[in-house]
Parts: C-alpha cells; structure tokens; sequence
C-alpha cells in the first residue's frame, strides 16, 4: 500500500467554524475567537487521526484581490469583500496554532491556497505518494490524480475517490477545469458559458472531450442528443474566448516557484504543548487546552 500525503486546506475550515460556532469565546481586549476556537477543535481532530505519516501539509487563502487570476480577470471574485480586523486577527492566529503544531503551512500573496495544494499533490506524486486532500471545495477534486488520491471533508466525513468525484460531477477530475470553463463558478465569479449548465456541460464534455477537442469539433456539438443542440453550438461559438478564460482561472497552478520539497511532519509533544499555551493566551481554556494536552501524552 502506497504512503500518503495529507494536504490541509486550512481556510475552508476556518470560515466554517466562523459562521457556526457562537460567538463566546473573547480575548482579554474583546476580540471574537470564536473561529479561532472551531478551527483547533477540529485541528486537533484532525491530526489526532492522521500523525502516524509523516507527510502532512496544510494552505490558506491569503491572495484575495492579488492574485495572479486577477490580472488575467479583474472580476475573479470581485464580489467577495477584504476580512475586517475581526476575521482578519483570527485568521492570523489561526494560521499561528497551525505553525505552532509543527505542520508545514503555505500562502501568499500571488497563488491561493488551492494551487500550493496542487503543487504539493504534484511533489507528492514524484515520491509515488498518494494524496488525501481535505477540504470542502469542489474545485480540489482536479488532485485526484492516481485512483488511490482522495478528496476528504473532515467535517462531514465525506469521501471521493476519482469514480466517486465523476459520479457527481459527471466528469472526471482531469476534464474538470474544462467544465468549469462552460458551467462557471458564481462562487469565484468565473462566467463560463451563458445558459450552459451542469448537466448540458457534462454531456457535451463526455460526447466530445475538454475544450480543446469541443473547439476542433464544433459543428458536432449541433448533432449531440441533447435538447437545443444547436442553440448549445452557437452559444459556445459565440462565447468561446469567456469559455477559455474560465478554464484558466479555474485550472489550478501546480508549479509555484520556489517550492520545491515535499516537507514531512512530526507530531511533539512540545509542539501540542505550544499549541495549547497559545490558545491559553489567547484567552481560551478548559477542555479544548486538555485536549490538545492529552493529544501530546499519546505522542
């Protein structure tokens, strides 16, 4: 059985944990921790149930507005709104306990969280490591790579291996930038093709291939069994430039430079250590400290 990698898309679960826990959890000064407070929760879960490997990394979203895709579309996700000083402290704490824990952690100003992800799938593959990518956003699923990778939401204890993903989506993980480009994503503002939708894009993907087979083969779209095929044709004909540029923006980068190495994780107990002392500072005590606590005596 191949080893694996772990990759942590850390900011998925934060702002999970700030729209749903409640807000009683304050530092000394009144600031809210309440996503501060989720996110070690299930951090802690998290590496409870996954510190035997070595090969755990973990990304966060810190390029909203400065992005490489946002010189390729000034609208990538222009209708999203900078973290105010609240959000924004508690997300920098939370990345802080994530560093604190010894977990190797990436983000920066010109590539989002997915694409460190992606590149550190790739450098996962050069090791014939498989890649477990935990996370709740759709758009990772283009890491499923071999048939052993995995998607896993944490959360819901959901998992999708590469027939699994397809089953869903109708296409597979590797033509998924390529329906993104016809469907879009309202999420991240990608347009996509006007009045193409899920299913229409799924069969025209699975009848004549990516993009770049669709644009060699057109005029086929026209004979497709499909419910206005022939206003599907001219509305792709008419839309192909938005299609490509979709694609771009949803295909995720998996080559940043300057990353180069693959880094391995080791669970201390000093690092839980570290991590609960933070937290106490922090102002939050009591059974999530104990936890973090016990987590370093099974180390």
């Amino acid at each position: 059985m191949k080893q694996r990698v772990w990759l942590l898309d850390s900011s998925i679960y934060i702002f999970r944990a700030w729209f749903s826990m409640p807000d009683q959890w304050h530092t000394a000064d009144g600031m809210s921790l309440n996503a501060v407070y989720g996110y070690a929760s299930f951090l802690c879960d998290f590496v409870k149930r996954t510190r035997q490997s070595p090969w755990l990394a973990a990304a966060f979203d810190e390029s909203l507005g400065s992005c490489f895709r946002n010189e390729l579309y000034p609208g990538y996700k222009a209708s999203r709104t900078l973290p105010d000083e609240a959000l924004a402290f508690q997300l920098r704490a939370c990345r802080t306990l994530t560093d604190l824990c010894g977990i190797p952690s990436y983000g920066g100003e010109r590539y989002e969280a997915d694409d460190y992800l992606a590149t550190l799938a790739r450098l996962a593959r050069t090791k014939k490591l498989s890649t477990t990518v935990v996370t709740r956003d759709k758009d990772l699923g283009q890491l499923l790579v071999e048939n052993s990778d995995q998607w896993w939401d944490f959360a819901s204890d959901q998992t999708l291996d590469r027939a699994a993903f397809q089953a869903r989506f109708g296409v597979p993980p590797d033509q998924f930038a390529d329906y993104l480009g016809l469907v879009g994503d309202s999420v991240d503002d990608i347009p996509g093709v006007p009045g193409v939708g899920a299913k229409t894009a799924a069969a025209v993907i699975s009848s004549l291939g990516g993009l770049d087979d669709i644009e060699r083969n057109i005029d086929s779209v026209a004979a497709l069994p499909l419910r206005g095929a022939s206003r599907i044709k001219d509305r792709l004909q008419e839309h192909w430039p938005q299609a490509l540029l979709s694609r771009e923006l949803a295909r995720l980068q998996s080559e940043i430079p300057g990353l180069e190495n693959l880094p391995e994780f080791h669970l201390t107990a000093e690092s839980t250590e570290r991590v609960a002392n933070y937290l106490d500072s922090l102002g939050i005590g009591g059974p999530l400290v104990k936890r973090w606590q016990a987590l370093g005596a099974e180390v």
